[in-house]
């Protein structure tokens, strides 16, 4: 079955938002944040809830009727 290109677009921002949670991660984890830690936190905080609810979008989108 074939992707819907709104559902590939949400797939595409879950791969992304995925890559910013997972550095933050490795950011806060190993020393000092370069953007610090405040906004590194902040960005694990947006990027990581983004991340579950873009995928799960995606895969309703693309869900047969």
């Amino acid at each position: 079955m074939p992707m819907k290109p709104l559902a590939g677009l949400f797939l595409a921002l879950a791969c992304v938002l995925g890559i910013a949670a997972t550095g933050s991660v490795f950011e806060l984890a190993y020393g000092n944040p370069e953007l610090g830690v405040t906004a590194t936190g902040v960005i694990l905080g947006l990027a990581l809830p983004g991340t579950v609810l873009s995928l799960l979008v995606a895969i309703r989108i693309n869900k047969p009727a």
